[in-house]
């Protein structure tokens, strides 16, 4: 079989059969055709064989590329080989092949004052500012993801019982997140002041909460760079992003004594171990702190 016929069979079934996103397959693919552009001639499966992940990850490492990098591509590519070997399109099945080690990094994590002082930069003389400070005060209160922020419907959020349902990952799950009152008290004030105007210059009714000003659910990539302006605003010389305040939220509820299976169901991760690692966070900021205290004079 032609290798780009068993790339699109491959995306099909990533689409379909896995429900990833349109964007993660498109990342996918990007990969995929790197690694085949490493190799020309090479258009037909059965010439595919293991080796060539080995060679192509080396020729990626002395281009300096991140461990990070390898660790994903090689993912990638063995996750597409399995595929062709159960289909019986291939022959050869990496899954004997070592894994590359990525290095975890610690997230990027504010303190405090820093929050506050990031969450007081919107205007809220303007609706856009209302908007802007009603989604900030959302992601740090609920640890929502970016995408799930941008994406999440009016009808998940539960005025009365103080609380927004989220539906994420594969199979479209479903978990219970708290929203705090102090959050809710912003929320509201967009609600019932700033999304009915926005909401009448829509072609159709809109069904996601936060909308830009003709209506259309705000993109990721305009929350992105909101956050990164308040965050010069607010004089904040750290490598913020809106996942920030999901990393925030998280060490800030351990650093308060919430129980790790607590954030866990909170954050919506599959894996404990997963949200471990904001537990390395809240110790290296206590030992940080410790130190300053220790060391003055």
């Amino acid at each position: 079989m032609l290798i780009e016929e068993a790339l699109s069979l491959y995306e099909d079934y990533l689409l379909a059969a896995k429900g990833l996103s349109v964007q993660t397959v498109e990342n996918y693919r990007e990969d995929i055709s790197l690694f085949l552009r490493s190799f020309p001639g090479l258009e037909d499966t059965e010439n595919l064989d293991p080796s060539f992940i080995e060679r192509f990850l080396e020729a990626q490492s002395e281009l300096e590329r991140s461990q990070a990098t390898l660790a994903r591509r090689q993912s990638t590519l063995i996750g597409f080989y399995r595929f062709l070997a159960r289909r019986g399109i291939a022959k050869t099945d990496p899954k004997d092949m070592p894994r590359i080690k990525q290095e975890k990094r610690l997230p990027v994590v504010l303190s405090f004052e820093e929050i506050e002082d990031l969450l007081e930069q919107p205007d809220l003389s303007s609706p856009s500012g209302l908007r802007d400070k009603a989604m900030l005060e959302t992601m740090y209160a609920t640890g929502l993801r970016v995408s799930e922020l941008c994406a999440l419907p009016l009808s998940a959020i539960h005025e009365d019982q103080g609380i927004i349902v989220v539906r994420h990952g594969k199979g479209n799950k479903q978990r219970t997140v708290p929203i705090g009152e102090f959050a809710l008290g912003y929320l509201r004030d967009y609600l019932t002041q700033v999304r009915p105007v926005f909401a009448k210059k829509a072609d159709k009714k809109p069904r996601e909460t936060f909308l830009n000003a003709n209506g259309k659910a705000l993109s990721r990539q305009y929350f992105f760079l909101a956050v990164k302006k308040y965050a010069a605003m607010a004089g904040i010389d750290k490598d913020v992003s809106p996942h920030t305040l999901r990393h925030c939220f998280a060490t800030h509820l351990l650093e308060g004594g919430a129980e790790l299976r607590a954030v866990q169901e909170m954050l919506g991760h599959t894996h404990l171990s997963t949200t471990e690692i904001y537990t390395h966070v809240s110790e290296r900021r206590i030992m940080s702190a410790y130190a300053k205290y220790a060391n003055r004079k």
